[in-house]
Formats: structure tokens, C-alpha cells, sequence
């Protein structure tokens, strides 16, 4: 969430970014100023009116010791007139700071000055492809069908058990996503991020901590008993760590990295396209995230983005880095890098990680601050996916496909104890 003196004090650079977006709602900005014009004047209003009721409360006192009863009653009748109105502008301040609020839950984040105008994903930048890419040629076949040939994940059995987007994992599929989780969480710890093992399940201020609230909620599940939502991500549980927290600056950087369960209700989400493991409800995901002094969040961020390569390059897999355009940046992030994979068989690339930076948009909401020399600012969040699991083994099965079977990567060979899917 943006802070309305960062709109007040930048309202045209703010517009100018949200004009990168494609943003149609400009005039949410004006309407946030003003509905904080009013809450500032119902605030002095009610300061004033208080003060004068007290005044008189300390008035009446001396008047009933002198023995002035019929001026004390007199004064009291105007206590009841401030203790009235008092009621009366609380409420307008309470309304008031209501309508801000609910405006500034409708602004996005402002893309950072190297995000690019655009509106759709053909106007992202390429910044990095690691290979040419083609197809396998006749006789190569999708994963979801290899999957089948070798028992690995059995599609039809989940939505059985649970639904479509439920997908079942047996013997060396089950193992090579175990070993694949264990060796994503390795390399972070080896990069100095500390494992956290959060809960899956998250409460409603959590879920408005990292902005899935208010405008998320159909795509996440909900236990109404409970008031608990299932988590979309662990970048959830884990940032909202330090909500409501004051770090000391000797605290920063913190670099956390979870593995866990993501449920996703994905609604509207049919075709080819969500085939296989290409688009699910449950899936398995390891993640990075970074509390970081502003004036480091951007280097952080280039760093975290070497890290998630670095992941690629091991796994032997065709990949691009590419640095989205306004429109296609998450509502929350001032700046994001998605990583796609190629998928051989299918002949197309697939999203595997996006790494972002939230600047304080996260940390307005969640009240993270750190003080300095003295002073409390709100720090800068980032995270990003180290990684998610289906796609990336879509991408295995289909890229390492032989004649003898499916070929495993020699990185996790040690982890898998495996080295041919056959």
C-alpha cells in the first residue's frame, strides 16, 4: 500500500507510473488526498473540541469548590454540547479514514524507473536467454503423457481423490520432487538464507499484510470456520513474521527461505494451456525472502536474481530471464523478473520464478520498520520462487527425454540416487 504523504509529496511521478500500468483509475490518487484533507480536518476539529471540553472539566471543578453551584451547572450543559459533537466528529474521522483507506487498497505500486510502459506480456524485456531453443523432433511427447509412460504422476487418480489440478506422484516421481525441494532449499541455505518452516494456513491480517487482501480472496482458499485462508505462497507466512515489528538496523538484511504446500483455487483457469502440471491447485514450491535497508533493495534484488540463474544452470535447463513491463507487474511489486524454462515437447516457455521487489508497499501495510541512527523507517521486501516445483519438472521430463528414458540432471542425481527414469 502506498502511504498518501508519498502520493501528496510525488503525485506526478505517481501518476506517471501508473500510467506504466495502463492504470485506468488516475483519479483514485486525487481521492485519496482529499479524503486525507478530510481526515486531517475532522483530527484538528475533534483535538480542538476536546481541548476545550477538558478546559472546561478542569473549570467546573474550580467552580464547585468556590461554591459557584449555578455557573458549574452552566458549564456543565456545555460539556454535554463538546461531548456531542466530540461523538459526532469521531465518527466523521472514523468514515473518513474508511474511504482512505479503502481508496489506497485500490492503487498499485509504482513501477521502479526501469520498468518499461506496457500493458501485456508481448511488451516484457528480455534480458537473458540461455540457449537457443527448438523442439525435439518427431517423436517427442509432452510431459503429462511421459508421466503416464513411467508411472511418475497419475493425473486421473487425483481428480478422484480431490478434484482436477490434484495430481498424484509415485515412485521416482514422488522422489524426484523430493529430491528437487531438498536440493532448492541446500542451495539457499549455502547462499545464507535461514529455512523457516511456516504454517500453511494463514489469518486475515496476514493475508492484507502481503496484499492478497482485499482484491484476492477468490483465488485463495478460504475455511470459513476458522477464518483461515490456504496459503497461495510461503511468501505469506514468512513475511508476515515481522509484521507489526521494529528491527533494529544491525538486524538487516534478513534473508529467510521456506519450502511448502501452495493452494491455489485458480478460478477460470481451463484449456490446454493448464494441461499436466502446466497449471494446479496444490503444488510444491520453495521460496527466498529478503527484508533489506531501501537504499540496498535494488542490488539485493539483482543479487537474488543471480541466485534463482544460478539454479537454472545447474538444472541443465533452456531458460530467459525477462524484466516485466508495467501492465504485467503484480499489483503489489515496484519491479519484477520472471524466469521461463522451455518446454521442448510442448514447444513454448513456461513460468517457473518471478523475483520481486515491493519497495514499502508491503511494509506500510505490515508496519515492518527498522530504526537507524535514531530514526524508524519502513524497510523494503522482496522475495522470490527458489523454485516452483511443477513446471520445472515439466520441463525435466520433457527437455532430457532419450531414446533410453528420461536422463536426470547430474546436480540432483546425489540428492534423487537416481540418474535414468526408464
Amino acid at each position: 500500500m502506498l502511504q498518501v504523504n508519498f502520493l501528496r509529496e510525488n503525485k506526478e511521478r505517481v501518476l506517471k507510473g501508473l500510467g506504466k500500468r495502463g492504470f485506468k483509475q488516475m483519479d483514485l490518487v486525487d481521492k485519496a488526498i482529499s479524503f486525507d484533507d478530510d481526515r486531517k480536518k475532522y483530527q484538528f476539529e475533534l483535538d480542538q473540541n476536546l481541548s476545550e471540553m477538558n478546559k472546561i472539566s478542569k473549570e467546573i471543578g474550580l467552580l464547585m469548590r468556590e461554591g459557584k453551584n449555578e455557573e458549574a451547572e452552566s458549564a456543565k450543559s456545555k460539556t454535554a454540547e463538546f461531548k456531542e459533537n466530540s461523538q459526532d466528529l469521531q465518527q466523521k474521522l472514523k468514515d473518513a479514514e474508511a474511504k482512505l483507506l479503502d481508496v489506497l487498497y485500490q492503487i498499485p505500486n509504482v513501477p521502479y524507473e526501469k520498468v518499461k510502459a506496457g500493458t501485456t506480456a508481448e511488451e516484457n524485456e528480455i534480458i537473458y536467454q540461455s540457449h537457443d531453443v527448438e523442439g525435439l523432433g518427431e517423436g517427442a511427447i509432452p510431459h503429462w503423457e511421459l508421466a503416464k509412460k513411467y508411472n511418475l504422476i497419475d493425473f486421473e487418480l487425483g481428480v478422484k481423490i480431490a478434484g482436477a489440478g490434484f495430481p498424484v506422484y509415485f515412485g521416482k516421481g514422488a522422489r524426484l520432487q523430493r529430491a528437487l525441494v531438498q536440493y532448492f532449499l541446500d542451495k539457499n541455505v549455502d547462499a545464507g538464507y535461514l529455512e523457516v518452516n511456516p504454517p500453511h494456513v494463514v489469518n486475515e491480517a496476514s493475508g492484507y499484510g502481503t496484499g492478497q487482501l482485499p482484491d484476492k480472496e477468490g483465488q485463495m482458499y478460504y475455511i470459513n470456520e476458522d477464518k483461515l485462508f490456504l496459503i497461495p505462497t510461503a511468501e505469506v507466512p514468512v513475511t508476515n513474521l515481522y509484521r507489526d515489528v521494529l528491527l533494529d538496523e544491525k538486524d538487516l538484511p534478513i534473508k529467510n527461505t521456506a519450502f511448502s504446500q501452495c493452494y491455489r483455487r485458480e478460478a477460470g483457469s481451463y484449456g490446454a494451456h493448464v494441461r499436466g502440471l502446466n497449471r494446479l491447485h496444490q503444488f510444491e514450491k520453495v521460496e527466498i525472502v529478503r527484508l533489506e535497508r531501501p537504499e540496498n533493495s535494488y542490488a539485493a534484488l539483482e543479487v537474488m536474481v543471480e541466485h534463482v540463474k544460478s539454479i537454472l544452470v545447474d538444472l541443465e535447463l533452456p531458460f530467459r530471464i525477462l524484466r516485466l513491463c508495467g501492465g504485467d507487474t503484480g499489483f503489489a511489486a515496484a519491479m519484477t523478473y520472471d524466469f521461463e524454462v522451455w518446454s521442448a515437447a510442448q514447444e513454448k516457455w513456461l513460468e517457473v520464478s518471478s523475483v520481486s521487489n515491493f519497495e514499502t508497499f508491503q511494509a506500510t501495510r505490515l508496519k515492518c520498520r527498522f530504526k537507524s541512527e535514531g530514526k524508524t523507517q519502513l524497510v523494503h521486501t522482496l522475495n522470490g520462487s527458489a523454485m516452483a516445483l511443477p513446471r520445472i519438472m515439466a520441463a525435466l521430463l520433457e527437455n532430457n527425454q532419450t531414446a533410453e528414458g528420461i536422463r536426470i540432471p547430474a546436480k540432483i542425481v546425489e540428492y534423487a540416487k537416481f540418474d535414468l527414469i526408464n
